[in-house]
């Protein structure tokens, strides 16, 4: 009997994209699959939207509002799959990214080996997605994984990955203490629990790019810096557990630095911290630089105030790119809907 693979989607105010994302669930061509959707407590239409999808195949339970993490936590609860598929409300995947990576999985015949895709960022156009590799979009051991997330700054997409059930317990829950970079402490994890990660190349995930405010108030609630620092702690004490050498101390440098700017006037306190870590690496961590452009602003204004208006920046070309492709969404799909026969 073909394993059963569970579709589990966290969902949060996220109305506008649920009823996108269910589909692209119930559209896998993987014939045993069972979709688990946890409402955390939204505040918009995104339950009603959701229940009207409700089946044999498709569970939909509500909670109180307590973050993703724990929301994905009671779907892993509540689902039944020899394999895992995650999946946020607002991302879709290829009708055929589940059959793929499971035809890879029966070909290793091994629930220790981690199956991985490509992934494409989108605003409202899926058809528009750009997919561009990095050096993770291949088969890598657990620890080269981790030194080339570190060391480069990549990452991969949650959706991308297919978790066997036997992974998925030797890793152990979402961390609840964590609201922002859950997932890539999560995955961490998942990955040192492999034996080795499968990149399966014609699986695709389409990533919905966030709005710039998502990414950009990072620096502006302690609740997130607290938790952005503590996931750097665990990902840097992971890959230390996993191997103690020269190119885990330099991947982990370099990571701890690339998110330093974050830290650096904002909160003192973790700035400094970071610094103790990075000493105990046997590097220290240099004041973050801002591009040649916005110099002139702390020159004169201070780091704080060029960091805020380049973040305007973007958020202002952010946003006039999202009203553009919304525009063209839009008229897609009116030019769609006057065709003779539809």
């Amino acid at each position: 009997m073909r394993s059963l693979v569970s579709i589990l989607i966290p969902a949060y105010n996220a109305e506008s994209w649920i009823g996108d994302t269910i589909r692209s669930a119930l559209a896998q061509t993987w014939p045993r699959k069972e979709i688990v959707v946890v409402d955390d407590g939204s505040t918009d239409q995104t339950l009603r939207v959701a229940r009207q999808f409700a089946s044999q195949t498709v569970s939909i339970v509500t909670q109180e509002n307590r973050g993703a993490s724990a929301a994905r936590n009671r779907a892993l609860e509540l689902c039944q799959g020899d394999y895992i598929q995650w999946l946020d409300a607002d991302d879709l995947l290829s009708p055929d990214k589940v059959a793929k990576q499971m035809a890879a999985a029966q070909e290793c015949q091994d629930t220790r080996r981690l199956l991985s895709s490509g992934w494409g960022y989108f605003m409202y156009r899926p058809s528009r997605a750009q997919f561009l590799p990095t050096s993770l979009w291949c088969d890598l051991s657990p620890v080269e994984w981790l030194l080339r997330k570190m060391g480069q700054n990549l990452h991969m997409q949650t959706a991308t990955w297919l978790v066997s059930r036997t992974l998925t317990q030797a890793a152990g829950p979402w961390d609840t203490r964590l609201s922002l970079d859950d997932d890539g402490e999560y995955f961490s994890r998942v990955v040192l629990a492999s034996d080795a990660i499968r990149f399966v190349p014609d699986a695709k995930v389409f990533y919905r790019q966030p709005g710039f405010d998502r990414l950009s108030s990072i620096d502006r609630s302690d609740k997130k810096l607290e938790s952005q620092f503590l996931s750097m702690q665990l990902h840097v004490e992971y890959l230390r557990s996993f191997e103690e050498s020269d190119r885990v101390r330099a991947a982990s440098l370099a990571y701890l630095q690339t998110w330093f700017g974050w830290f650096f006037e904002e909160r003192p306190d973790l700035a400094q911290e970071l610094g103790r870590l990075a000493a105990t690496l046997g590097g220290r961590l240099e004041a973050p630089r801002l591009p040649w452009k916005y110099l002139w602003i702390q020159k004169l204004f201070g780091w704080t105030v060029a960091k805020r208006v380049r973040q305007q920046w973007n958020r202002c070309k952010s946003s006039v790119m999202r009203s553009w492709d919304k525009a063209l969404f839009r008229l897609e799909d009116r030019n769609f809907a006057i065709r003779p026969g539809n």
